[in-house]
């Protein structure tokens, strides 16, 4: 499958998509392509999944008779990304053609060392 990142997602969460091409937004030369632009590009260079952490682009774009699937990150904190990267392989590795899905980050925050919560 060829998966491309958008520009806000973290690039280093790439090295847990062995099993895909992956490429960037920044190495196809498209950072100045707007959604709808990116969409189109995306799907004429015959990429399968956008990944992305843009959680409006559903709602911005009408993905109807899309062929790109798209994954929205809940966050492009890398730390978080990396805490539990599975959710990310999980969501590319089961998206059908034309289809949206959101990877959810609900990670409680871990608290300071020393912080006294009684």
């Amino acid at each position: 499958m060829r998966a491309l990142f958008d520009k806000n997602v973290p690039y280093r969460i790439r090295i847990y998509l062995t099993q895909h091409e992956v490429r960037t937004v920044a190495e196809q030369g498209w950072n100045r392509l707007t959604n709808g632009d990116l969409l189109n590009a995306a799907e004429a260079e015959r990429f399968d999944v956008l990944v992305t952490a843009d959680q409006n682009i559903p709602y911005q774009q009408n993905l109807r008779n899309r062929v790109l699937a798209v994954v929205v990150l809940g966050t492009n904190k890398l730390e978080l990304l990396e805490e539990d990267p599975s959710e990310i392989v999980r969501a590319v590795d089961g998206i059908r053609a034309g289809s949206i899905e959101f990877v959810k980050y609900t990670h409680p925050r871990k608290p300071k060392p020393g912080a006294n919560f009684s």
